[in-house]
């Protein structure tokens, strides 16, 4: 089970986005973060972007949709030419549809989870699901401190995704840096979205290489990948 970095072009310039999103051609997938001052209090981009970002880039387009109604909305970015989409529990009205809509569709699908809404209370979903987004802030802002306080709820996610053998992967988004993405690692996570620890460096390049072999080094000792390796 291999550890994924993803970049997030919230933090990146936005005048820029394709020299932007060149600058981290060693990423395993560009976080994509779509915000509509609604679902959060802030306004992103939306599916032109999205579009503008597949031409300019052969990286993989995770779109992260803090939105309501994406029930509506989130087959359009897949039409966009996003790889994955992640749409809120707390927004889908119908989640199993969706994920089923978006899997029809040729994209993985995947599902988050804002840092109060539990986990178990989806459990029989987890089988619909090709990832399980827990956020590690309160989403609509980058920039935000890491809560610590999420880190049992990765562990209780990943023990669930053991307990019905599942090929689900565990990402974490909110604060991730190089203070804390070993934690998250040894809770569980093996995808990590990552802004300001990214975009916020010289070398954005040499940022995620040096993440992805924390987080490596870290998901290697944990009790929970004795068996994926």
């Amino acid at each position: 089970m291999a550890v994924q970095i993803n970049p997030s072009i919230l933090s990146a310039d936005f005048a820029r986005l394709a020299d932007e999103a060149d600058a981290v051609s060693g990423a395993d997938w560009l976080h994509v973060d779509v915000m509509d001052n609604h679902f959060v209090p802030n306004l992103t981009l939306g599916v032109p972007v999205v579009e503008s970002l597949r031409r300019a880039t052969d990286t993989p387009l995770d779109c992260h949709l803090m939105i309501d109604e994406p029930d509506r909305w989130a087959p359009a970015f897949v039409d966009a030419g996003a790889g994955s989409v992640t749409f809120h529990a707390e927004a889908a009205a119908a989640p199993v549809r969706l994920a089923r809509e978006l899997r029809a569709k040729g994209a993985r699908a995947a599902m988050a989870l804002k840092p109060a809404t539990p986990v178990e209370p989806y459990e029989d979903l987890l089988p619909e699901l090709d990832m399980l987004l827990v956020m590690t802030v309160e989403p609509g802002f980058g920039g935000q401190a890491f809560l610590d306080i999420m880190l049992p709820k990765i562990r209780r996610t990943r023990e669930l995704i053991a307990k019905h053998g599942l090929e689900l992967w565990l990402q974490v988004d909110g604060g991730v840096s190089a203070q804390t993405i070993e934690r998250c690692a040894e809770a569980g996570a093996d995808v990590f979205v990552a802004g300001s620890a990214v975009y916020g460096a010289e070398d954005p390049a040499a940022a995620v290489r040096a993440l992805r072999a924390q987080a490596t080094a870290a998901s290697e000792g944990a009790a929970w990948a004795a068996g994926c390796h």
